[in-house]
């Protein structure tokens, strides 16, 4: 029998010690742009008992790592409160969104701000350029006037450059933004030095266009994190409030950050379910669309462990609160996608390697053109302004933003079909995959089985062996225990109070012990044999049947059989992975023939299907299989599985051990979302690359066509703004149908 799972979601909070390590994931605010996010992990990745720290920009999320000591939150602050910036508590969709908000107000100010007071510049400029005035003197005058018009741009708009650059330069990692200041600065003084020498030849509008640009690509940056913080929100469109019962049965409606666990909640029919807790009622008919994209309803029995987002479409009944806002799953899932952006990547790390070199190399280039040129004769006007040019073309926009903003974007169009990628290697490495295997039960079947038979023992009546079956899997996630309570509530039999206690031995089956001592064990034959009780000889197993046996204090009582079909997505999502070339295998504890049975169904080959194999032998064949690995699972004895493989996928109704070992989690029913994270990361993959290739040949062609020859910095200035123009573009292909995938029906 496969395995069951009691509990929740374990990655319920933002902080843990583990075997010496704990985890910190926050918020932070005060980030002007990546360069802001790089100079902080740098900080903070030098300080003593930190082992990794990650910031990701565009989420404005913290990831740090290290013992208890080090990552300790009053620890954290207080660096960061010493280069300029605040940590707070992991923010919220709706608090993002505010924040976003916020920024947006600002940063639209600044920048209307600039473009009617640069307006002005500009224009003195055009005069100048074109000859327009009839002496020398009024085009003196002129260029005073533009730089009067320029001075509200290069000293309020301007402002946050400044102030970004100041607090990467303490930190140790300048970047954009001290290149950017280098660059407003330096117009600045090459312009007055200008007047000063009596020329109307003036810079002025390089400063205000550098400005400008800026502003206005940080205004397109804003609009890609508003699509991705609207995919994000869509994990948890939850209730702000529940119907909370006091001691005496009473109503009152509260918001639900004042429920506590260990409290009840009445919800109505047509209701959704604000928190995650455990039925109290007999039965209830829930639509779980919202966390499994499953169409058709499900009922299911006292004990049963429901997540918030659940839908009542049966009679109002009573849940027990195990999870509190920001406990429950779909807080897991968000705090999971937040994690992955502050997470890296391998070419992640590659292109925050090259930025950290970029912006040192440029000054040093700038320095060495202008001390050469000088040295070659070059008049100092002509030298000043081809230094200039140097330092604005190699601004390293494009290079901070090639690889987060695609992979933002990758991620977004992963949640829209119904992906959360839960490890930022993941993103890369699944489009890599050469083999894939998969669980059956739950997986390639529709995990809703059916009780087809009972055989109960001699003197056992099938109505007992059903009630002590649904007794024995009280609270099982596992699709066998979930069928045998829903036979159960369908016959009307109430499985009664929790037993006192519960085991799980995972791809085996699952004890439980009443107060009195007795204690039923349900799982699979031969296992319940080992265990002294041997089921007695009769009817064979039919071919499409899954046996469960149970026995009490030792003694069998009866065998259960249920059956199962293949999901209507699982032949297609075979047949398009075979097709791409990929290696597929079918591993499950299940009967051998019934195993071969199902492969056949879905196209597999004879060799590629392997039935009754335990937890170990199944990590054994993933790790025997061609990598990188993809392995596709759902229960406690996948957990093996899914850790050995390069790639673990867990399934929507997979259990709380099989998520935790997962890099992927699907939230669509059935398996079409295995393909569509393969192709996703793949697609996301190529825009990666395809983006630091971009920024790598811009920078390197720029670089050195400033130095070598007259460049105009003005001309920079649109080169510098074209190359981070074009990552983004690049990356919205994949927010536009660019990876031809389509939706997988309801989802989060």
């Amino acid at each position: 029998m496969a395995a069951h799972s009691p509990s929740l979601d374990a990655d319920a909070a933002d902080e843990r010690v583990a075997q010496g390590n704990a985890r910190l994931l926050r918020s932070v605010t005060g980030m002007w742009c990546t360069s802001c996010a790089l100079a902080i992990e740098h900080r903070l990745g030098r300080l003593p008992g930190v082992s990794r720290a990650g910031v990701d920009y565009l989420s404005a999320t913290l990831l740090v790592e290290g013992t208890p000591a080090a990552v300790a939150p009053e620890r954290v602050a207080a660096v960061l409160g010493r280069l300029g910036y605040r940590l707070r508590e992991l923010e919220s969709a709706p608090d993002a969104r505010q924040r976003l908000d916020s920024e947006s107000r600002a940063l639209a100010g600044r920048l209307l701000a600039a473009a009617v007071f640069g307006m002005w510049t500009m224009l003195a400029s055009l005069l100048i350029y074109a000859g327009a005035l009839p002496e020398p003197r009024l085009e003196r005058v002129l260029a005073w006037v533009s730089g009067a018009f320029a001075l509200p741009v290069v000293t309020l708009a301007a402002w946050p450059f400044y102030r970004a650059a100041w607090r990467t330069l303490r930190a140790g990692r300048p970047g954009m933004d001290a290149l950017v200041s280098l660059g407003v600065i330096g117009a600045l003084a090459v312009s007055l030095w200008l007047l000063w020498r009596g020329s109307a030849e003036v810079y002025f509008d390089t400063a205000v266009m550098l400005v400008v640009l800026l502003l206005a690509g940080r205004w397109v940056e804003t609009l890609a994190r508003y699509r991705g913080l609207r995919a994000l929100e869509g994990l948890a469109p939850l209730p702000a409030q529940a119907c909370r019962l006091d001691t005496r049965g009473e109503e009152a409606w509260v918001p639900v950050a004042d429920v506590a666990v260990g409290e009840r909640l009445r919800v109505a029919s047509g209701e959704t379910l604000a928190l995650d807790g455990e039925l109290l009622d007999a039965s209830a008919r829930l639509d779980l669309a919202l966390l499994t994209g499953e169409s058709r309803p499900r009922t299911l029995t006292r004990g049963a462990r429901l997540s918030a987002g659940c839908r009542n479409l049966g009679v109002p009944f009573t849940l027990r609160v195990t999870a509190e806002v920001g406990e429950r799953r779909l807080d897991g899932l968000y705090r999971q996608v937040q994690a992955l952006q502050a997470g890296k990547g391998e070419l992640r790390r590659l292109a925050e390697r090259f930025a950290a070199w970029l912006s040192p190399a440029a000054v040093a280039l700038a320095l060495v053109t202008l001390a050469a040129l000088l040295l070659a004769g070059v008049a100092p006007e002509e030298a000043a302004v081809r230094a200039l040019s140097v330092l604005v073309v190699a601004c390293p926009c494009a290079v901070g933003l090639a690889v987060p903003i695609a992979s933002l974007a990758g991620t977004t169009r992963a949640l829209e079909a119904g992906v959360v990628f839960r490890d930022p290697a993941a993103l890369e490495l699944a489009g890599q995959v050469r083999a894939v295997a998969f669980d059956k039960t739950g997986t390639l079947t529709r995990g809703t089985l059916r009780l087809a038979a009972l055989r109960p023992a001699p003197g056992v009546a099938e109505h007992d062996l059903l009630a002590l079956a649904a007794r024995a899997e009280w609270g099982s996630e596992h699709p066998l225990g979930l069928a045998i309570r829903a036979a159960a509530a369908e016959a009307g039999i109430d499985p009664g109070q929790a037993p006192a206690g519960l085991v799980e031995h995972p791809g085996q089956g699952r004890e439980a012990r009443d107060a009195d001592g007795t204690r039923l064990c349900i799982g699979a034959p031969d296992w319940l044999a080992e265990r002294g009780a041997a089921p007695a000889q009769g009817e064979a197993v039919p071919p499409w049947a899954s046996e469960v046996a149970l026995a009490r204090n030792g003694q069998w009582l009866g065998t259960l059989w249920l059956e199962d079909a293949p999901h209507p997505s699982a032949p297609a999502t075979l047949a398009a992975l075979g097709r791409r070339g990929l290696a597929l295998a079918l591993l499950s504890g299940d009967r051998p023939a019934l195993v071969r049975r199902l492969g056949r169904r879905l196209g597999l080959a004879p060799g590629a299907c392997y039935g009754g194999r335990s937890p170990e032998a199944k990590r054994y064949l993933v790790a025997a299989l061609p990598s990188p690995t993809l392995y596709v699972g759902d229960g406690i004895n996948d957990a093996p599985a899914l850790a050995a493989a390069t790639v673990g996928v867990a399934t929507a109704q997979a259990s709380a051990a099989a998520r935790d070992a997962a890099a992927i989690q699907l939230l669509g029913q059935g398996v079409q979302g295995v393909a569509s994270a393969i192709t996703i990361a793949r697609a996301t993959r190529r825009v990666m690359r395809q983006n630091l290739t971009l920024s790598a040949l811009y920078n390197a062609l720029a670089l050195g066509l400033a130095a070598w020859m007259v460049i105009p910095p003005q001309v920079a200035v649109l080169a510098m703004l074209a190359s981070s123009l074009s990552v983004v573009a690049n990356a919205a292909r994949l927010g536009v149908g660019g990876t031809g995938l389509g939706r997988e029906g309801h989802h989060a």
